[in-house]
């Protein structure tokens, strides 16, 4: 149940980004790589989406162990308050607000309803509302500052990490020198054998806003390994938007 779980939960915390009939693919400027860490920090800052709500097609592919699935659901969001997720038929929704983490599954009539500590331990990092919502929508999950973070330029690219790193995990964040946008972010945990790496392949511009088109996300513990690459249609911003949800009758709460 533990691992069952796990993968909901990455699926459901990798779910939010956008497209639109008039979106169209980010085009890269031209690279800089002579920005100081404070200008860097303050470009990528500018890139950060506006929106009100949003509503997307997203089709989920999920590899493990060789074996492909693939599936199409409705993501909804309403900044800083709601992620909203539905599969088909409603036979799983989901929803999350900086309060709390629900959702329930219609093929065993089983449900969760709590809080953020469990999903922090899943994932080996503290989660909150914000970080999840900023992993998603391509910003980094930790605010970026010189006080606490560096940067340097390798392999083409910019690498952001803590000027001491955590004795528990170690943090990378990397950015785009022409676009400045995130790259991808990652998470380690060399003694417990945890990995989390989301990778932003594409950006595209959706209403004059720059938000990930395609995200590939490696979450690797010991020796497993799930892959889940994500891709967003038919988005639409700004519209007025229900979040319906309700625990129906006679399910059973997962015990954790």
């Amino acid at each position: 149940m533990k691992t069952y779980l796990k993968y909901i939960l990455i699926c459901s915390f990798t779910i939010i980004l956008f497209s639109c009939k008039s979106a169209k693919t980010l085009a890269n400027g031209e690279a800089n790589y002579k920005l100081s860490t404070k200008q860097l920090f303050k470009e990528n800052a500018k890139q950060e989406p506006e929106y009100k709500t949003l509503q997307s097609k997203l089709k989920l592919t999920l590899n493990q162990n060789g074996k492909t699935q693939s599936y199409t659901v409705t993501y909804r969001s309403k900044k800083d308050e709601i992620i909203w997720i539905n599969a088909p038929f409603s036979v799983i929704r989901a929803k999350i607000t900086p309060d709390k983490v629900s959702f329930y599954n219609k093929l065993d009539n089983t449900y969760f309803d709590g809080d953020y500590k469990y999903l922090s331990e899943l994932l080996g990092t503290e989660l909150d509302f914000n970080k999840v919502q900023n992993l998603l929508i391509g910003e980094t999950i930790f605010k970026l500052n010189t006080n606490t973070y560096e940067s340097e330029v390798a392999n083409e690219t910019y690498v952001v990490q803590p000027k001491q790193q955590r004795e528990l995990f170690e943090l990378f964040f990397l950015i785009n020198p022409s676009n400045l946008k995130v790259e991808s972010q990652q998470i380690t945990q060399p003694k417990e054998r945890r990995h989390l790496q989301i990778d932003y392949t594409t950006y595209q511009t959706v209403n004059n806003q720059n938000l990930p088109e395609k995200i590939k996300v490696v979450a690797v513990e010991e020796t497993e390994e799930l892959i889940v690459n994500l891709e967003f249609k038919n988005m639409v911003l700004n519209e007025d938007l229900r979040f319906p949800f309700k625990i129906p009758s006679g399910f059973k709460a997962i015990e954790l």
